[in-house]
């Protein structure tokens, strides 16, 4: 990951972050805490939007014992950080400060610039000479930079109550990531027990009635960042985020949400923008256009990563089965989203195009999947028990809006575009087909990976049976009546990590033996890749790593 003049092997760049890595502890939330009246960093650190010269650093203070997020209470409060090239901080880079103010949830976010890119660094906060955690992050290579490769973890749909965020320890574990790409569903917003309504709640969350207002907000994200495995996740490695609905409420859109009720539960305009300030306070992410979350990252020649926010813009739900799917006055991105990722596909010089996209947008028919097994689908899928072949809330809802970006592809001549995709609690492998009814005799204009939960319910959790049992008939028959899918997994939780050479790229899909237990192991369950000029999907013999 280095300029053409300097050019190091991605080997020995893995062997040297594994190497400070070992140095590095899994920052948990016990990590610093307060001595009577001092500030306490009981939310950890994070990093996360890395750029070739800098990232953006984030902390949370507490600076006294009553300051609990969403409170509003407590002083300001002046904080240091620090940047440096060892564990040790001898090699300090940068410094600077700032204050944690109520206003803004005691949250700290400093925008760090002038550092080197393709390296790794640490970080630190201090408030009344206590320390916080050590962080770990790294930069990205420079735009124009040769580089041999690059890799994320990625993941999505974490529900505190449905079980432990095992899948974010092995990712933090991991030395070999540039960062953690998380596609949306960070929190929930329900009330206790409301989701899965199926149970049982694995541990509870706060607070504990469905969250509307900006402290409940605040209180909900603070509640996520005491979790030990998703600290050492942000201590570890910089997350690159965005949005989908339960960062707001289910099924959003521009103007409500089906789990809104407006006037019980206020007016939904002020709902959405308390959602929107307390994810910006807590999550370390640059807001682009509007307070949204599209934008986008370069990983030198080798990537451009186009992040999309498809909550802030789109149009109602319709219904499903309904001929307004089709309808061209209805949007899942927003015209101006949709002109800006298409200009920035077509003027991309790299050599891969990720589309980071919080639902899937590739078609699904359900065929003839058993009776018994729609109900649970239709739950998981917003389908109705009829099984008709739309789910409204994905882009199958919106079906203008693919058929212009598809046909931009194609029209353009854009190869190599991967859409990375989360939503569903289940993992994918798919071609995107230009027409679905007619492929693979019809082109495929683009691949695309499905993660699954890390924690939220899928198949085997809705019907309460062991993994992989009442699924195979299900996984048989959306197979057979969507050719371009190669793989679904309708049971596993976990996580999948996405390797980008020139040649390919490949998506290695890991899950974790049991969601309910704090200690679960993980395994590798797939890997599908896609190589360069094809816009297909093949299945891979084993994982990069």
């Amino acid at each position: 990951m280095t300029d053409d003049h300097t050019h190091t092997s991605r080997r020995t760049v893995v062997k040297a972050v594994a190497a400070s890595a070992a140095l590095l502890p899994l920052a948990g939330p016990a990590t610093a805490h307060a001595v009577g009246d001092l500030p306490a960093f009981r939310h950890g650190v994070a990093s996360g939007d890395p750029l070739p010269d800098g990232v953006l650093l984030w902390t949370r203070v507490t600076p006294s014992p009553d300051a609990v997020p969403g409170s509003g209470k407590g002083p300001d409060t002046a904080v240091g950080w620090e940047v440096a090239e060892d564990r040790e901080f001898a090699r300090i880079v940068a410094s600077g400060s700032a204050t944690a103010r109520a206003s803004s949830d005691h949250t700290v976010r400093a925008d760090v610039r002038g550092l080197r890119p393709a390296t790794a660094y640490f970080f630190r906060f201090t408030a009344a000479g206590v320390p916080s955690p050590v962080g770990r992050t790294r930069t990205t290579a420079a735009h124009d930079a040769r580089t041999d490769g690059v890799r994320f973890g990625v993941v999505s749909c974490a529900n505190w109550e449905s079980g432990w965020f095992s899948a974010y320890r092995h990712l933090a574990a991991r030395v070999d990531l540039d960062a953690v790409l998380h596609l949306g569903d960070y929190i929930y917003e329900y009330g206790a027990a409301e989701y899965p309504l199926q149970g049982p709640v694995v541990r509870s969350h706060v607070p504990t009635h469905e969250i509307t207002s900006l402290a409940d907000y605040r209180a909900r994200h603070g509640n996520y960042r005491t979790d030990a495995d998703l600290q050492a996740l942000h201590a570890a490695h910089p997350v690159v985020a965005i949005w989908d609905d339960h960062e707001f409420a289910n099924d959003t859109w521009s103007g409500g949400a089906q789990n809104h009720t407006p006037g019980a539960e206020g007016e939904w305009a002020a709902r959405m923008a308390a959602a929107k300030q307390a994810y910006f306070e807590w999550m370390p992410v640059r807001p682009s256009v509007a307070g949204t979350t599209y934008r986008r990252l370069r990983f030198g020649r080798l990537a451009d990563l186009h992040l999309m926010d498809l909550r802030s813009f789109r149009s109602q739900q319709t219904s499903p089965g309904s001929g307004n799917v089709d309808d061209p006055d209805r949007t899942i991105t927003g015209r101006a989203q949709l002109d800006w990722v298409k200009s920035g596909l077509a003027s991309s010089d790299a050599a891969w195009h990720l589309v980071g996209t919080s639902v899937m947008i590739s078609p699904v028919a359900f065929g003839a999947v058993p009776a018994h097994l729609l109900g649970p689908l239709a739950e998981l899928l917003g389908i109705p028990e009829g099984g008709l072949a739309v789910n409204v809330d994905q882009w199958d809802g919106y079906t203008d809006d693919r058929r212009e970006l598809l046909a931009h592809l194609r029209g353009r001549g854009i190869d190599n575009t991967v859409f990375l995709t989360g939503d569903i609690h289940m993992s994918w492998a798919n071609d995107v087909p230009v027409t679905a009814a007619t492929y693979p005799l019809s082109p495929s204009a683009a691949t695309e990976f499905v993660v699954t939960s890390v924690t939220s319910d899928n198949l085997d959790d809705i019907l309460r049976v062991p993994p992989h049992t009442a699924s195979v008939a299900a996984e048989t028959a959306v197979k057979a009546a969507n050719r371009h899918v190669k793989w679904v997994d309708m049971d596993s939780h976990g996580y999948g990590v996405l390797d980008v050479t020139a040649e390919r790229a490949q998506m290695d899909y890991y899950a974790v033996s049991d969601k309910t237990d704090p200690e679960a192991s993980a395994t590798w369950r797939r890997s599908y890749r896609t190589r360069s000029g094809t816009q297909r999907i093949e299945r891979a013999d084993q994982p990069v790593f």
